[in-house]
């Protein structure tokens, strides 16, 4: 069986739904970073600041419904419904499927 990106950006996105923060620290990879452009950008590594970061954005920042899903040059491309508008997602994979870059902000 194959790694399938579009599928595990979908099971990103339900487990971020769920508010399932460890779910979602499963997903990335040690070394992954998030780049994050919503309220100003900022960089997260490590499982700590992941951690915090994904506590704070299941509380402040819920998601609701997926908006778009396709894939992109660098990854998959994921939008979703927030509190305050639509969010664009590119995840890439590693070989193993895990998360190892995560790039978000408000789309245009």
């Amino acid at each position: 069986m194959s790694f399938d990106p579009m599928a595990a950006a979908v099971d990103w996105l339900d487990a971020y739904r769920a508010g399932e923060i460890e779910t979602i620290l499963e997903m990335y990879a040690d070394d992954a970073t998030v780049h994050c452009g919503c309220g100003g950008m900022k960089a997260i590594t490590g499982r700590e600041g992941l951690h915090a970061y994904w506590t704070d954005r299941v509380r402040q920042f819920p998601a609701s419904e997926l908006d778009n899903l396709h894939p992109s040059d660098d990854g998959t491309l994921i939008t979703y419904v927030a509190r305050h508008g639509i969010v664009s997602v590119v995840l890439t994979f590693d070989a193993l499927g895990q998360i190892v870059s995560h790039t978000c902000g408000p789309s245009n």
